[in-house]
């Protein structure tokens, strides 16, 4: 119970030095970002058809 106080009073200012959020500002979404989603989407379409087709072969 002695380091128990000394310990509690210490760790008290500590929310008080904590600085305050800053929301993050979000980046344009540039040409090469939509390109790369674009391939990405259409290999998962594929993807599905190849599992959709050794699933009914089954």
């Amino acid at each position: 119970m002695k380091n128990l106080l000394p310990l509690s009073l210490a760790l008290l200012p500590l929310p008080a030095l904590a600085e305050g959020f800053e929301r993050p500002i979000p980046l344009p979404q540039t040409a090469a970002a939509e390109v790369t989603f674009l391939i990405a989407s259409i290999v998962m379409i594929l993807m599905l058809g190849a599992v959709h087709y050794l699933v009914n072969r089954r």
